[in-house]
């Protein structure tokens, strides 16, 4: 008669994170096999006259050879597993011995609490929706692989649990983890790590994407990462189900929540996502607005254009923003020129510049700028249409007579536009974003213009909210 292999999954390390049904067969087990690690765990639970046969890390082979020997005598014997038996445990290796040897000895897994779960529930609830584990360790599994299957969880936005993420040996790969990470997630993304769970001297650490150390992790450590939606409150890290956010969704949060999700897509089909964020802020909202990735070409920012501008905007006292076409001022969120106190105009309608135009023989974007300027030298001028008006404000700047906060050079066309765009340019001490060449619009100027008034967001890639 063959005996039965109980593959056991004891938990953690606790017994209380035991399942009821792996208690049960311990407290039945005359022979145990595990590794030597993990007896102390579940030593109380055997019976007194119980035989333990343990030996260490690398021998799991021999191990379940072992138990395979005790069951072909007709013994049962129990197999332990820390965490769940299925899940980087004993349980695969017996299944596989179990075909190779084919033999008919009976097999039962009874499924413990993992790891992961266990780090999951100190850290709160961080795997309410979708998610994946993945381990770093590349003693059987090719690196090259394991890098596959890391960009394709942070693609597709899983909650990603990792597993054996350090060694000696291993000291490079949970940093290319996170870099690979940062490709596809906010750098606001909570990260939430365990040390020891269930066992003595368990330490829980809650983070961000951007602040995460891999120094400060080691072998008995599990990391869960959150996707686009999770967040940290409390001292606490969740990801919603949904059941809240779907009664309570307002028009507003979803067109956000497309917005960021179209950011990440952008950021994640650009030729050089590491651009600095000055520069890849406005370039993000560029090809949103464009669905054109040419715009990484041509879109260019001085140091601190945008930063600066801003700063000008909400503390220096700057409340004004000229365009040279009604068409740019209209494509400038309302939201946000309300939450920062600013007046959009737009001169090119007035009367003045009609009369103005007329005598001067100038065009009536010309003109508008010319009277822009005599009122407001120091706003943030802005042209998505019209090369004269930019080429106006730069012979004004350089008479004195303006002195603007910033500019967005985006006019459009075949007819001075290029040379309007590089006029501006000598301009150092004004800071500019400038779309080169002969592509420009005033949907462009006016997605510039909001990149600028939402620089506060682009750390944590949340573009919108002002949508």
């Amino acid at each position: 008669m063959k005996g039965k292999i109980n593959v056991v999954g004891i938990g953690p390390g606790g017994i209380e994170d035991m399942t009821s049904g792996a208690i049960a067969v311990l407290r039945h087990s005359h022979t145990v096999v595990g590794y030597k690690c993990y007896i102390p765990f579940i030593r109380s639970l055997l019976p007194e006259d119980a035989t333990v046969i343990e030996n260490g890390m690398r021998q799991e082979e021999a191990r379940i050879e072992k138990a395979f020997e005790i069951a072909e005598k007709g013994d049962d014997v129990s197999v332990i597993s820390s965490g769940d038996a299925g899940i980087y445990g004993m349980a695969s290796l017996v299944y596989e011995m179990l075909r190779k040897r084919g033999c008919d000895i009976e097999v039962e897994v009874w499924p413990g609490i993992s790891a992961f779960q266990k780090a999951a529930s100190l850290l709160g609830a961080p795997m309410g929706h979708d998610f994946c584990v993945i381990s770093l360790s590349d003693l059987m599994t090719p690196w090259s692989l394991i890098e596959r299957r890391i960009n394709c969880a942070a693609e597709a936005d899983f909650v990603t649990a990792v597993y054996n993420p350090k060694s000696h040996g291993r000291y490079w790969q949970l940093y290319r983890l996170k870099e690979l990470f940062l490709h596809h997630r906010a750098s606001d993304t909570p990260v939430g790590y365990v040390r020891n769970a269930g066992r003595d001297g368990e330490k829980v650490t809650l983070t961000t994407l951007r602040d995460f150390n891999p120094e400060e992790i080691d072998m008995f450590t599990v990391i869960i990462i959150g996707n686009s939606q999770s967040y940290a409150y409390d001292n606490h890290f969740t990801t919603p189900r949904g059941y809240h956010t779907k009664v309570n969704m307002s028009e507003k949060s979803i067109g956000q929540s497309i917005m960021i999700e179209s950011f990440r897509t952008i950021e994640s089909e650009m030729r050089n996502p590491h651009l600095p964020l000055g520069l890849k802020w406005p370039i993000l909202h560029a090809i949103h607005t464009t669905a054109d990735f040419d715009m990484e070409n041509i879109v260019r920012a001085d140091d601190g254009a945008v930063e600066r501008i801003y700063r000008a905007l909400a503390e220096d006292g700057v409340k004004t923003i000229i365009t040279d076409v009604t068409m740019a001022a209209s494509g400038i969120r309302k939201g946000a020129l309300q939450r920062l106190g600013i007046t959009v105009k737009c001169y090119l309608n007035e009367p003045a510049a009609l009369e103005l135009a007329k005598k001067e023989n100038i065009t009536r974007t010309q003109a508008g700028i010319r009277l822009a300027v005599d009122e407001h030298p120091d706003a943030l001028y802005v042209f998505g249409n019209a090369p004269t008006a930019l080429m106006e404000l730069c012979s004004l700047i350089r008479r004195g007579k303006a002195r603007p906060s910033g500019v967005v050079a985006a006019p459009v066309g075949f007819v001075h536009v290029c040379e309007s765009k590089h006029m501006i340019k000598p301009f150092n001490d004004i800071p500019k974003i400038i779309v080169e060449g002969r592509k420009g619009g005033s949907n462009l100027a006016a997605t510039l213009v909001n990149s600028i008034l939402c620089w506060p967001d682009a750390q944590c890639l949340k573009p919108g909210r002002d949508v």
